[in-house]
C-alpha cells in the first residue's frame, strides 16, 4: 500500500505541465515544514513559512523560522544526502565556542566521524527498499547524535528526501500530519516498521488529494469566471494553481497580464471566495487558492 501510494502521488506530478511540478512539491512541502514543526513543539502555520521564504513579513520566532528555511529548501532537493555537513548546511568550525544550540551537537573531525559512521551502519540494511529504511536511519542518527537531542526535522527531512530515491520526479515522501506518530516514534522493529509504513502510504494518498483539490478548484474557478470578457481569469487561475502562493507582481509576471488587470482580477476572485490573500496587508500582498 505504502509504494503505491507513492506512486501514484509520483505519477500525477510528473504528468503536470514542468512549469506546475516545482509548485507542486513545494505546495506539499510547505504541509510536511509544518507538521515537522508542531511534532517539535514550534508550531508554525504553512502560510507563514511561504510568506517567510518569499520575504514578506512574518512575526515568529526567528530561530524556529530559520530552521523550517532550512527544511523546506531541502525538501525541494537542495543538499546532498551522502554528504551530511553539506546537507545540513553546517561548515568546518569549532562548535565548542558557538553558543546554543548550534553547540548540541559534535563539531569538526568529531562531527565527520559521527557521519560516516552513521553512513557504515546504514550501508547493512542497502537491502531494505527505500521507503522501509527511515525506522532504521532515524535510530542511527539519532545514536550518532548528528542533530541535537530535541531536533526531530533534520532526521526527518533527511528520511523524507533518502525515501524518494524510488521515484521519478518526487524530491522526498510526504508523510504530513501522519508523521508525527513515528518521527520520534518507539517499542519493537515491527510496530515501528507497520506505523512506518502506514504513515508512508496515509500520507502520500493525503498529498495526492491535496495537488487535485487544487486541481478541481481550477475547474471551479475556470466555470465561475466564464462570464468575465477575455482570457485573462484563466491565465491567473493557472498562475494560482501552478503556485502556492504569489505576490501581485508574480500574478503579473506568470500571467503576462499589467499590474492594474493582475490587481482588478485579484480583487474581484477574493470577493468571490475564489481567492484568499493571507498578508493583511496593502503591500506585499500574497495570494493563495481558495482550494
Amino acid at each position: 500500500m505504502a509504494a503505491l501510494a507513492v506512486g501514484r502521488l509520483d505519477a500525477l506530478i510528473a504528468g503536470m505541465p514542468r512549469g506546475w511540478q516545482a509548485g507542486a512539491i513545494r505546495r506539499i512541502a510547505l504541509i510536511e515544514v509544518e507538521a515537522m514543526l508542531w511534532a517539535q513543539g514550534t508550531p508554525i502555520r504553512r502560510e507563514e513559512i511561504g510568506r517567510d521564504v518569499m520575504q514578506a513579513r512574518a512575526d515568529t520566532d526567528l530561530s524556529a523560522m530559520h530552521l523550517a528555511r532550512w527544511a523546506l529548501r531541502r525538501l525541494e532537493g537542495r543538499g546532498q544526502l551522502d554528504d551530511t555537513r553539506d546537507f545540513l548546511g553546517l561548515r568546518k568550525a569549532d562548535m565548542s565556542r558557538l553558543a546554543e544550540p548550534m553547540a548540541l551537537r559534535p563539531a569538526g573531525d568529531e562531527f565527520d566521524e559521527a557521519s560516516e559512521e552513521f553512513a557504515r551502519k546504514l550501508e547493512e540494511f542497502d537491502g531494505l527498499h527505500p521507503l522501509a529504511r527511515p525506522p532504521v536511519a532515524r535510530i542511527l542518527w539519532r545514536l550518532a547524535e548528528l542533530s541535537p537531542a530535541d531536533d526531530l526535522t533534520e532526521a526527518a527531512v533527511w528520511t523524507g528526501r533518502s525515501m524518494a530515491a524510488c521515484c521519478e520526479t518526487l524530491t522526498f515522501v510526504p508523510l504530513g500530519r501522519h508523521g508525527r506518530r513515528i518521527w520520534n516514534d518507539s517499542g519493537n522493529p515491527v510496530d515501528r516498521m507497520t506505523r512506518h509504513l502506514e504513515a508512508v502510504a496515509e500520507g502520500a494518498a493525503e498529498a495526492r488529494v491535496q495537488l487535485l483539490r487544487v486541481n478541481s478548484w481550477a475547474e471551479e474557478a475556470r466555470s465561475r469566471t466564464s462570464r468575465i470578457k477575455g482570457s485573462n481569469s484563466l491565465r491567473v487561475i493557472a498562475a494560482l494553481a501552478a503556485q502556492p502562493l504569489m505576490t501581485t507582481a508574480m500574478v503579473e509576471e506568470h500571467a503576462g497580464i499589467s499590474r492594474d488587470t493582475a490587481e482588478r482580477l485579484l480583487s474581484r476572485m477574493l470577493a468571490m471566495g475564489l481567492v484568499r490573500e493571507i498578508t493583511g496587508t496593502r503591500r506585499f500582498r500574497l495570494w493563495t487558492a481558495a482550494a
